[in-house]
């Protein structure tokens, strides 16, 4: 009996042969897709397939994704069906041989890519201040706080199931699962998989004995199952956590939306798109769920304000800036739909600008928090430049920032001068959270000893639990991986009192270049420990290069045609794969490499 995935996918077919565009004439330009020139071509034989209609482009990607194995007949049909329809309306829309066509061609295929910028200033409603306020510590106890991202927590992890299979994801009973399983999935998650809900209870109850006086979640709670996942789905996975991380965390938490928080995944639609926002009801659900913790009139922003807001803290002059980074992601296909320059979708440069204006006149420090490294190689090298202009703007106001997304446990710095990069003009440092789910290494948090009078960071934990050994399957343990005071403080001569200022932060990449002990042990660090990553010498120059990126622009990852995404000098970059699990980019790349 054919799967219903397939059998429904099968009584389309036949209406493929009237469309227009012919799946030889398009495979035969997805073969020779090796270069911004061919890739532009495929844009044009796409274009009128888009313009008879969604389903015909929908038809004609899934019958090729199967007939080339790129994936799983579900998993082919799953992710076309999701981003297809935005792919329509961007052949529409757009010169699909133009500036914008590059741009669709450099995120979905790993060609054009250029980092040029297109030239935008950014306004302020006034200038720096001559003299800034200055922000001393009195050298009091410092308070705690929890770091915690990427959940993915899976509610269809079946524990027994295949953690083998042909799917990106396992774990699951799948309507194509073998009879017979060879490789169980254990109850608290396996490597293969993403989180099952005793895990992520495990984790919130890890974090409610260490007692923080509040944390952060910096996005990603839906499964990465992509291909299955639907509205309602996210609808019910961001409602779930939301009440789970309430009944057991005691303190407030501040989060911030992530890329896998909608659905189709990553596709939040401009409200100057020619259609409805169609993550509204992402807003709708985090604007009621967060309010607990945020308070009404950031609730009320969260709503109106795309998924961002500016919350104060309780008993201190310290206010969180969440911001939808969504906006400025390259995998977001809704920002390729048209060819007028905007160079910020749906306002939310504008709306930092305004919140952060507000915290330097009310002489109060600001923490920002959001998804995906403004450094990172799947961040708009345009919008990344636009918000390095905010940060450089308000660099004295901004105390902090915190994101997730990569499932590693990195940092980024940002500097005054990215032509002269050094200790001093070292102006910001971004820490970058480990993930929660085991497929990306073992699970982790981060945890911050902050000073009361600054708000810097004094120090930077990492706990884990260890998913290799036999307790892990009983009841995880989770304890402290390691301290980025005591591991790196000795390293760079770090002061008793001293915060970790992004000079600290400069001064260990200095130790990376010369101390390959030292860089190694970085490098376990990512994956806290769990599924290491060999880093060759070209490998370490890169990482390091990318360490000193906070402006996307700046780092030194490229792709190569297909979309696989390698560090300039050697070395497979994770990060896409990592934090996607899958997605219409994966499928194109390959479907590109079977036809090779």
């Amino acid at each position: 009996m054919l799967l219903p995935f397939l059998a429904a996918y099968l009584l389309l077919v036949p209406s493929a042969s009237a469309t227009v565009g012919s799946t030889d004439v398009i495979r035969a330009a997805l073969q020779t897709t090796v270069d911004c020139a061919s890739c532009l071509a495929l844009w044009t034989e796409l274009k009128p397939v888009a313009e008879s209609g969604d389903d015909a482009l929908i038809i004609q990607l899934t019958n090729l994704c199967i007939e080339l194995g790129a994936a799983d007949p579900d998993v082919c049909a799953g992710v076309v069906a999701g981003a297809g329809p935005v792919l329509g309306q961007d052949f529409r829309q757009i010169n699909v041989t133009g500036p914008t066509g590059e741009k669709l061609c450099s995120a979905l295929m790993g060609v054009c890519f250029s980092n040029a910028v297109d030239p935008f200033t950014v306004q302020f409603p006034k200038p720096a201040p001559a003299n800034p306020t200055v922000f001393k510590s009195r050298g009091r106890a410092p308070f705690r706080v929890v770091h915690i991202s990427d959940v993915h927590i899976d509610r269809g992890y079946t524990p027994g199931s295949s953690a083998n299979c042909t799917k990106p994801l396992c774990c699951r009973d799948f309507a194509d699962s073998p009879s017979i399983v060879t490789d169980p999935a254990g109850p608290n998650g396996n490597a293969n998989c993403d989180t099952p809900v005793s895990l992520a209870d495990s984790m919130l109850e890890a974090i409610e004995r260490l007692n923080p006086s509040f944390s952060i979640f910096t996005g990603d709670v839906a499964e990465r199952l992509v291909w299955l996942v639907n509205q309602s789905d996210v609808s019910a996975d961001l409602e779930d956590f939301n009440s789970e991380m309430a009944a057991k965390l005691s303190a407030p938490i501040f989060p911030s939306l992530g890329n896998h928080d909608t659905a189709p995944v990553n596709l939040f639609a401009r409200t100057t798109s020619h259609t409805a926002n169609n993550s509204q009801f992402v807003f709708d659900i985090q604007s009621a769920g967060w309010e607990r913790w945020i308070k009404e009139s950031a609730a009320f922003q969260v709503e109106h304000d795309s998924g961002s807001y500016s919350a104060q803290v309780s008993g201190t002059n310290l206010r969180i800036l969440a911001v939808n980074t969504q906006y400025w992601y390259n995998q977001n296909f809704w920002l390729y739909d048209s060819d007028v320059f905007q160079p910020d979708p749906n306002g939310i440069l504008a709306f930092m600008v305004d919140q952060l204006q507000a915290a330097e006149d009310a002489g109060a420090r600001v923490w920002i928090i959001g998804h995906i490294p403004i450094g990172s190689s799947s961040m708009l090298f345009d919008q990344s430049n636009y918000y390095d202009q905010v940060l450089q703007r308000y660099k004295n106001t901004i105390a902090g920032q915190f994101f997730g997304h990569s499932h590693m446990d990195q940092f980024e710095i940002a500097y005054s001068n990215y032509s002269d990069q050094t200790a001093q003009t070292a102006v910001s440092a971004a820490l970058i959270a480990p993930a929660l789910t085991p497929n990306s290494g073992n699970p982790a948090f981060k945890v911050y000893s902050i000073d009361p009078d600054t708000y810097e960071v004094m120090d930077a934990s990492v706990f884990f639990t260890n998913a290799s050994t036999p307790q892990f399957q009983i009841n995880p343990q989770w304890g402290l991986f390691y301290s980025a005071r005591e591991t790196y403080g000795p390293l760079v001569g770090l002061s008793p009192s001293e915060p970790l200022t992004p000079a600290f932060w400069h001064n260990l990449t200095e130790v990376f270049a010369t101390n390959e002990t030292a860089f190694q042990m970085y490098n376990t660090f990512l994956t806290r420990g769990g599924a290491v990553v060999p880093c060759d010498a070209a490998c370490q120059n890169t990482t390091i290069c990318d360490l000193r990126a906070f402006r996307a622009q700046n780092n030194c990852d490229v792709p190569t045609p297909g979309f696989s995404l390698r560090r300039r000098g050697g070395g497979v970059l994770h990060e896409t794969e990592a934090c996607e699990g899958i997605g219409i980019a994966h499928i194109m790349s390959n479907m590109v490499a079977a036809l090779a």
